[in-house]
């Protein structure tokens, strides 16, 4: 039955919730919160000269509506980054970057502290530094930290394991003053640790002073080796210091947030400072469009960023008015534990600030622009192409499948998936052959492609029993374009099975020439020329050579499993000794297949049975 707007329209209730629009394929394109859904979803369906050209767009693809009635607008908040998140709607503004940041943890509720790299801030008693943008800089800093104070890295439980193993080689290197093994009082690890927090605050004065100390003395004891080695860390401490540059005396949490943008994209630009320093700054690339304001992106921004990172910083400089500002510093708030302030600067050195965030991100954009329109044509780009040259529309995933085996033993086959150019390899997939004995490639690539789109529809049937129809699964989604590789043979093998499951899906092979290069595409029963220089074809050899390397790559961990193993081996009456004097008198399975009885049964330590049972297992399973 056709969705009624007219009807469900009316049934939206004046309350706030999450709405999400879906289209004629049942994908989610928008998602959205409102103080009254009743209110704000009508706005989509009546005539408006305001509406933006992304939503008249928006709304002309919309199917059917659904929404999520929640006690409080914060709540509406929470769903709709949590939804946006999780779907992705094409309408949304999106943040692509999906970037995580490293911190220093020092597990200040043991009894003999660790300092360790994390990837996550826990909700636990240690304390964390961060988060900071330079991965190699942290590891650094780490190295640099255990040279100085010797603190322990290992997992052991101390005290309880004090003297129970030999101390490790980081106490052999003087990098750890072995609490393992008694050698250093709990009172004066104590010492150390808090010399380690003081570091990580910034303080750098009291550990250069010790550092020059300890150089010192090492030059007048002629300790000289020992001596580069104190002068060594020292340069390491100052070029730390100098990293950690000063910009406000106020010791603040506080992100600096600013956005420059053009008909289709954005970038957003971060400055991190924590405790009154700089620490890193990094950017954010947004798709956009024209009509959206800077204050919509940032919000938006800020939306999806701070849903995704542990820490929320006490105050956000923004560089323009936000929508819902006082709803965003509540949400903030509630993740932060504390009270968060978004601030717009408008005077001094705070607007400088923002303003230097704003002029980093515009020049970010305009470096990037061009590398943007180089991958849009090697990816977008191609598929347009492609489509051109098949005469098909619509091309957004194509599934490329690729079979591989040695002596026809663990047979495999591959599934590489790519989205608008691009591979997805979270939907890649790999088949160990089942249902075919022996080296046939043809019945192989037959066996792959009924178990990809059986199990398809066998998911898409179990959802819609379900009540989960439109949710995807791993085989659910079908592709717009199945390319083979290989020519006309491969590609009837995959038209007659789609025949057999009644599925429609054009198919085109990728023909190669002698030299097992790319050199055309089969299609419709014939073959189609494509310029080598050209980003269709650069793309179509991609993705032939990922299938072949996805093959390949599965193939070779089952053969390291199983080490060595021949068809040979499935044969009654073919021993060890046999399988090698087969081997040696034809050199590959190929030859084993196409010899006559008579010439197996020649093979030293062959007999007229065993002779017959080579032959009638190869050629019982001929097809």
């Amino acid at each position: 039955m056709g969705f009624d707007f007219e009807e469900e329209l009316k049934k939206l209730p004046a309350k706030p919730g999450v709405y999400l629009m879906h289209n004629e394929d049942d994908e989610i394109i928008y998602v959205g919160k409102a103080i009254s859904l009743k209110n704000r979803v009508r706005q989509y369906f009546q005539s408006s000269h305001n509406k933006t050209a992304k939503i008249v767009k928006m709304v002309s693809h919309i199917a059917w509506f659904e929404y999520v009635v929640t006690d409080s607008e914060l709540e509406a908040l929470v769903l709709e980054c949590n939804l946006i998140k999780e779907h992705r709607p094409k309408y949304n503004t999106m943040l692509k970057d999906d970037k995580s940041y490293p911190y220093i943890q020092v597990t200040v509720e043991e009894e003999y502290p660790r300092v360790l790299f994390a990837w996550r801030m826990k909700k636990d008693k240690s304390r964390y530094f961060g988060p900071y943008t330079n991965v190699g800089a942290v590891k650094d800093t780490l190295d640099l930290i255990h040279k100085i104070y010797g603190l322990r890295t290992c997992s052991r439980v101390l005290p309880r394991d004090i003297g129970k193993d030999r101390a490790c080689l980081n106490y052999h290197i003087k990098q750890c003053m072995a609490p393992c093994q008694g050698y250093v009082s709990k009172e004066e690890y104590a010492k150390q640790v808090e010399l380690v927090l003081e570091f990580l605050n910034g303080k750098f004065g009291s550990v250069l002073a010790f550092l020059e100390e300890k150089m010192k003395k090492a030059s007048e004891n002629m300790e000289f080796e020992q001596a580069i080695e104190y002068r060594e860390l020292i340069n390491s401490v100052k070029q730390i210091a100098q990293k950690q540059k000063i910009t406000s005396s106020d010791m603040q949490d506080r992100d600096i947030i600013a956005v420059a943008k053009d008909e289709s994209d954005a970038v957003v630009q971060v400055f991190f400072v924590r405790e009154g320093r700089l620490i890193g700054r990094d950017h954010f690339h947004l798709t956009t469009s024209l009509s959206e304001e800077k204050g919509q992106i940032l919000t938006s921004f800020i939306k999806q960023f701070y849903a995704g990172t542990p820490l929320v910083p006490k105050e956000l400089w923004v560089q323009t008015e936000l929508e819902d500002t006082e709803l965003l510093e509540e949400w903030l708030s509630a993740r932060r534990g504390q009270k968060v302030r978004i601030v717009v600067p408008k005077k001094g050195e705070k607007e400088q600030l923002v303003d230097l965030a704003r002029r980093n991100a515009f020049l970010v954009l305009s470096q990037d622009k061009e590398k943007i329109k180089r991958e849009e044509m090697r990816t977008l780009g191609a598929v347009h192409e492609l489509e051109s040259l098949l005469g098909l529309t619509g091309i957004s995933r194509m599934e490329a499948f690729d079979i591989s085996n040695t002596s026809g033993v663990e047979s495999v086959g591959s599934m590489v998936v790519y989205e608008n150019g691009k591979p997805k390899k979270s939907d890649y997939r790999k088949f160990k052959i089942k249902w075919v004995k022996g080296p046939n490639d043809y019945a192989s690539m037959k066996e792959v492609l009924s178990r990809r789109f059986l199990h398809g529809i066998e998911e898409k049937k179990m959802q819609s029993e379900n009540g989960q129809a439109g949710v995807e699964g791993s085989f659910t989604k079908f592709p717009d374009l199945i390319l083979m590789d290989g020519g006309k043979g491969q590609v009837g093998i995959a038209l007659e099975v789609l025949a057999e499951l009644g599925l429609c899906i054009p198919v085109c092979g990728m023909v190669k020439d002698d030299s097992h290069r790319t050199r055309g595409i089969y299609f419709h029963n014939q073959e189609i020329a494509i310029d080598r220089r050209s980003e269709a074809f650069k793309l179509v050899t991609r993705i032939q050579d990922e299938a072949h390397r996805f093959a390949i790559t599965y193939h070779r961990s089952l053969r390291g499993k199983d080490q060595v193993h021949s068809v040979l081996d499935e044969i009654s009456g073919v021993g060890d000794v046999r399988r090698k004097a087969l081997m040696r008198a034809f050199k590959s399975i190929e030859a084993i297949q196409n010899a006559s009885e008579e010439e197996l049964a020649a093979v030293d330590g062959m007999n007229r049975g065993a002779a017959r049972k080579v032959y009638e297992f190869f050629h019982s399973e001929k097809r």
